[in-house]
């Protein structure tokens, strides 16, 4: 893996050893994903995200969550918020997590949808 930016390379190998702690491949699959070129990262607008997700559910992002479109109360993770999603998210209820915190408070990846990439 040769990532310039060290906290990418930090969040890789937490993921990397939170697949391995809690037996769940959905952090391996994270990782990997996140270990590709920035330019193949996704960039996913919260109306898509609000249509794609089910109720109960927390959308994990591999990339980063723009402003475009109408939010409801979604849970959402993601390596980046634009300045916009961020607002319109938490102004429709919703919540914003970086991907640690989703790991910390749902470390057997179960009700997590992956959304973008």
């Amino acid at each position: 893996m040769n990532k310039s930016n060290p906290q990418i390379t930090e969040l890789i190998d937490y993921l990397t050893a939170a697949a391995e702690e809690n037996h769940t491949a959905l952090w391996r699959d994270l990782a990997r994903r996140l270990q590709r070129a920035h330019r193949h990262w996704a960039e996913v607008n919260v109306d898509k995200i609000a249509r794609h997700l089910n109720e109960g559910e927390i959308a994990l992002v591999p990339g980063k969550v723009l402003g475009d479109g109408p939010a409801r109360g979604i849970q959402v993770a993601a390596v980046g918020f634009s300045a916009q999603a961020r607002q319109k998210i938490e102004q429709a209820g919703g919540t914003c997590y970086t991907i640690p915190e989703l790991v910390e408070r749902h470390a057997d990846g179960k009700n997590i949808r992956i959304i973008g990439g």
